[in-house]
């Protein structure tokens, strides 16, 4: 199910490209705003938001086909069809963490502090482009009744939406939007601490939206796999862990957010 929002004949856009599109915007907007209050270079601004996009689609895209490359390798030019949905944010955040770490160094930008800044614009993107999930009707649960979605409280047109092939199911996809969307305004609650740790609020995204992931997916239908394992558990532990991890190594090393230059004069 591929839902069209505007058919202008030759082209046509759909729902998925459109809430895709506004999650970046929104994301770009906040990120933009607070790198702006750290004094970041405004031509760095826009080249890292540039080649972060980039790669990180290029990175969700390669992502999303590798774990279904018989498909694909059966049907090649539907490896650029995105529109058919098909971006899995594991591959993006990857290339788009590549690309920082690369473009930090070369622009000798404190690699921690900017990525502290880029997953909170990263977390309101993913609320948002979820959405695009429930209409291109993919990333939800098993079957279930009329009565439970009923009885959960959600719009009609949700329950609706989750009727795909006369069967209805459960939508992962507004559980994971709404977690998301409760860890962006507790990330921006953290971020006015002024004593945070450095890696504070990276921790926060990793271990935050790791939990979600890793119970959400226990629940979806069409996780991308590995043999017999599904791929977003194995990296939403990894995650945690990772959190874990960095935040302990700041809090000792007692770097703390505000104290710490964003950008190397």
């Amino acid at each position: 199910m591929n839902r069209v929002a505007l058919d202008l004949g030759i082209i046509k856009i759909y729902w998925y490209s459109i809430l895709v599109f506004l999650g970046i915007v929104a994301a770009c907007f906040l990120i933009y705003k607070e790198s702006k209050k750290q004094k970041l270079n405004k031509e760095d601004l826009i080249d890292l938001i540039f080649y972060v996009l980039i790669f990180g689609i290029i990175g969700a895209r390669v992502y999303y086909v590798l774990f279904n490359l018989s498909y694909y390798l059966s049907n090649p030019l539907e490896i650029f069809a995105v529109w058919n949905g098909g971006l899995a944010i594991h591959g993006g955040l990857i290339g788009g963490l590549i690309t920082t770490i690369v473009f930090c160094k070369k622009r000798k930008i404190n690699l921690t502090k900017m990525i502290d800044i880029l997953v909170v614009g990263i977390i309101i993107g993913q609320a948002i482009g979820r959405w695009g999930n429930f209409f291109n009707g993919e990333a939800f649960g098993p079957a279930t009744t009329l009565a439970y979605l009923q009885s959960i409280h959600i719009p009609k047109f949700i329950i609706d939406g989750m009727l795909i092939d006369g069967v209805y199911h459960i939508p992962t996809f507004l559980y994971e939007s709404t977690w998301c969307l409760l860890g962006f305004i507790s990330m921006l609650i953290l971020r006015s601490f002024k004593k945070l740790p450095l890696g504070a609020l990276t921790s926060f995204y990793l271990i935050w939206y790791g939990i979600a992931r890793f119970f959400i997916e226990g629940l979806r239908t069409d996780s991308l796999m590995l043999f017999s394992l599904k791929v977003a558990q194995l990296v939403s532990i990894i995650f945690i862990i990772a959190g874990i991890i960095i935040l302990i190594y700041n809090i000792k090393k007692k770097n703390i957010y505000s104290k710490t230059k964003l950008q190397s004069k």
